[in-house]
């Protein structure tokens, strides 16, 4: 699954792709691999290349925007692959850990 935001990176307006690995997270049990792109770059976000939630992934990209000055506008989200239902709707219940206050 991939989604990508509008955003920016300490004033520069740029694109955010976050990559969650797999083809149908339902069939993956418990374990995600999630990257974040800014443009084509991938960012070196994560403490652990697997995780045992996908909150857990989305929480990580949640710190690391906030201490290097990454905004999304969430607004802006767009789903930009093929996606099984089941896996936008996790995706959906859990994304609030992007947006935390």
């Amino acid at each position: 699954m991939v989604v990508q935001y509008q955003g920016e990176q300490n004033g520069i307006p740029t694109t955010f792709t976050i990559k969650i690995n797999g083809d149908n997270l339902s069939k993956s049990s418990s374990n995600y691999q999630i990257d974040l792109l800014v443009g084509d770059k991938q960012l070196p976000v994560f403490t652990t290349l697997i995780h045992q939630s996908l909150s857990n992934c989305l929480k990580e990209i949640y710190l690391f925007r906030k201490y290097n000055g990454i905004r999304f506008d969430s607004s802006s989200e767009e789903v930009v692959s093929k996606v099984v239902l089941y896996d936008l709707a996790l995706y959906n219940h859990n994304k609030n850990a992007l947006f935390m206050v």
